[in-house]
């Protein structure tokens, strides 16, 4: 693995670039490593490497930015970078379990290109197309297309959001929407700022990461006129965050009031290390982009290689929680198969609940006795004094046992009890 980036110099493929050309977002577009024959002849590939590059571009598209290959280690077959950027022959084959589109994104897709899963929000794909094709995309069944990104189909997509007044949140999203002009982006933005009912509207993007020169003072000048505004991104890996250019990209976007989240993917041999993900979490924050999610790898077709098993995440939290700042530590996420939605998950702190107190483990596996309150029933004729309403949208979970039911008695502490085992949480008395 690499300390540091690589000049441009060293690659005969760019080593011609004038400072103006490298620092160009759409220079660094138009001349990635697009080809398995560019490939070869910017990186020695092993011969799994090579096999790899030529039977899986009928699979998933192949696209590296120069930016980004400047971090790729040329002799090191087991760089984080290399793995995430360069085709592997593990993705030729898929396991029984592994589906096309493991979050039901299609399924819950009320029109091309917009999936609307949760009641207050969804996510719109304005185009499929990537800077850099990275390799453990669960969107590798679409993304590489061109119809994504189609007018007609967008503006569909934005019908469905004006005629849904439950749409409080717009997730945009793709392939990557900073690919397109600012102009273009603009306009789909005008369009969902202007619905009445969308409060917040947040773009996903690794352009920060992969090709940073896209995060220009005339594209924030865009993104600051549809405020508020969230962005996003998607770093991996400290290294990815060490090129000067990558770093004022974040500041860039920071002094213009646009808040930055981070969601990193949990990948074998690339970060399931707690030294790493520590240091990536600390890089982050320093940079004033707080830590959102690590997903576990997604059971998309040909992942199998990149997955981890669930008690490899749980142990990374264990490693930051107390052993570093609230605020940069991620939910924990599993992102069910069939649609079923984000699952955060936790180490386990607690030991034991009943008869008004809980026992609970810290950082340090010391154990401490807690005394909790009573439950106490707010609601006056069925209507909660606190909020105004009869909580009738609390459905399931916990909180409908708690709250749901308006008409029930208080109930005593210790009555209610959700303890958390080998099949998910349930209720005792």
């Amino acid at each position: 693995m690499l300390s540091k980036p690589r000049h441009r110099g060293e690659f005969p493929m760019w080593a011609n670039a004038s400072e103006h050309q490298w620092g160009d977002w759409k220079w660094q577009f138009k001349n990635r490593i697009a080809t398995p024959a560019q490939l070869n002849s910017t990186f020695s590939l092993t011969s799994s490497e090579h096999d790899a590059a030529g039977r899986s571009a009928e699979l998933f598209r192949l696209g590296i930015t120069p930016h980004y290959a400047t971090m790729v280690d040329p002799d090191d077959p087991l760089c984080p970078i290399r793995l995430q950027a360069i085709p592997q022959i593990d993705e030729l084959s898929s396991l029984d379990y592994e589906m096309e589109d493991p979050l039901h994104e299609d399924v819950d897709s009320p029109v091309p290109g917009l999936t609307h899963r949760y009641p207050d929000r969804v996510l719109l794909l304005v185009t499929h197309e990537c800077a850099v094709y990275c390799r453990y995309c669960t969107r590798r069944r679409i993304v590489g297309d061109r119809a994504g990104s189609h007018r007609a189909r967008i503006d569909a997509a934005i019908d469905y959001i004006r005629a849904t007044p439950s749409i409080r949140d717009v997730l945009i999203s793709g392939g990557e929407p900073l690919g397109l002009s600012d102009d273009r982006l603009g306009d789909i933005l005008a369009k969902v700022r202007r619905i009445d009912h969308v409060e917040i509207i947040r773009i996903g993007t690794r352009m920060p990461v992969v090709m940073p020169q896209r995060i220009t003072p005339d594209l924030v000048a865009v993104l600051r006129r549809y405020h508020p505004l969230w962005l996003n991104t998607h770093f991996n890996h400290p290294l990815e965050l060490s090129p000067p250019v990558t770093r004022e990209a974040m500041e860039r976007l920071a002094d213009a009031g646009i808040p930055t989240g981070n969601q990193t993917v949990l990948l074998k041999g690339v970060n399931d290390c707690p030294v790493i993900m520590r240091k990536l979490m600390h890089e982050l924050v320093k940079l004033r982009c707080r830590p959102y999610y690590l997903y576990n790898c997604d059971s998309a077709e040909g992942l199998g290689h990149f997955r981890t098993p669930v008690d490899t995440g749980l142990a990374i939290m264990e490693s930051l929680w107390g052993h570093t700042s609230g605020f940069a530590i991620p939910a924990f996420i599993v992102d069910a198969p069939e649609g079923g939605g984000k699952i955060p998950l936790l180490p386990n702190y607690r030991v034991s609940h009943g008869n008004g107190q809980v026992v609970l483990r810290n950082f340090q596996g010391k154990q401490f006795t807690y005394h909790e309150g009573e439950t106490v029933d707010h609601a006056v004729d069925g209507i909660c004094r606190i909020c105004g309403t009869n909580h009738s949208s609390i459905k399931t979970g916990p909180a409908a046992e708690l709250w749901g039911g308006r008409d029930a008695p208080a109930m005593k502490t210790g009555q209610l009890r959700v303890e958390c085992g080998g099949d998910g949480p349930r209720r005792s008395n």
